[in-house]
């Protein structure tokens, strides 16, 4: 059982001292000392007040020792995302961790694509995924990258690497921004998204590619959301080069349609 280191370590953590935390909980330092220390057992009461001062479920505070968790997986504790407090309303994210318990970035490729729509939530699994930190990105974050294909978010080219920080909350969703969602049916798909769910219970998914029609798809297809972070590719997006060639057809349709114009004046005349 966890629950005299966990205390300790939640106080630290918080950077509170025993006075602190003894006067919010309404207790002697020395009470809160013997808990600290193992010499006496909580009653009832007291876990009941532990648990919600620091807003984590009694079975969390004895069982787990919360001292092995990262910081992302911590912050998702004290913002109130505890498994045993709200049971199967949250989706639990099978993740990885290094030696520092600091979140690993866990990379899915084409190739490990399929296998990531059936064993996403699988800790099995995606133990076995390639992995890696980046030094930039917070450690109170979740990032996941994977790897795209197709031509639908063009400029963004077929192959790339894209960074997703993962949503717990999909209501949180800001329409018109980009995200990797994962679906029941279609695997992982990275488009502009707009948020129905409160309207309709569902996302609007658009590509960048104007040739793709958008389309919804219900919250209950789908399995993750990923806020885009940023694209990691090869080669340099041609986007500039098509801008160009358009900005030089213009012109040139805006000189014909003034050359036209000289020709009709002339003819009147």
């Amino acid at each position: 059982m966890f629950f005299s280191s966990n205390i300790k370590f939640l106080r630290k953590h918080r950077g509170r001292t025993q006075d602190d935390t003894a006067f919010a909980l309404d207790m002697k330092r020395s009470t809160l000392s013997g808990y600290e220390n193992g010499v006496s057992e909580p009653s009832l009461e007291a876990l009941v007040a532990f648990s919600k001062h620091f807003g984590i479920a009694i079975d969390t505070l004895v069982k787990i020792d919360l001292s092995t968790m990262s910081e992302w997986q911590l912050s998702q504790l004290e913002h109130g995302n505890d498994v045993h407090l709200k049971g199967g309303n949250l989706r639990v994210l099978a993740t990885t961790i290094d030696s520092g318990n600091n979140e690993n970035i866990e990379l899915v490729s084409e190739k490990a694509k399929a296998g990531y729509t059936t064993g996403f939530a699988d800790p099995e699994y995606i133990k076995v995924l390639p992995t890696f930190n980046m030094p930039f990105l917070s450690h109170e974050r979740k990032y996941r990258m994977f790897q795209i294909s197709g031509d639908s978010m063009l400029p963004i080219p077929d192959g790339s690497y894209v960074t997703g920080e993962y949503v717990l909350d999909w209501t949180h969703i800001k329409s018109g921004q980009p995200y990797i969602v994962l679906t029941q049916d279609d695997g992982i798909v990275f488009k502009i998204v707009e948020n129905e769910i409160e309207a309709k219970g569902a996302l609007r998914l658009s590509s960048l590619n104007p040739l793709y029609d958008p389309y919804e798809i219900s919250t209950t297809d789908i399995k993750e959301v990923w806020k885009f972070v940023h694209y990691i590719c090869a080669t340099i997006p041609n986007q500039p080069e098509n801008r160009f060639r358009e900005e030089q057809l213009i012109r040139t349709v805006e000189e014909l349609q003034r050359k036209v114009e000289e020709i009709q004046l002339k003819l009147k005349l």
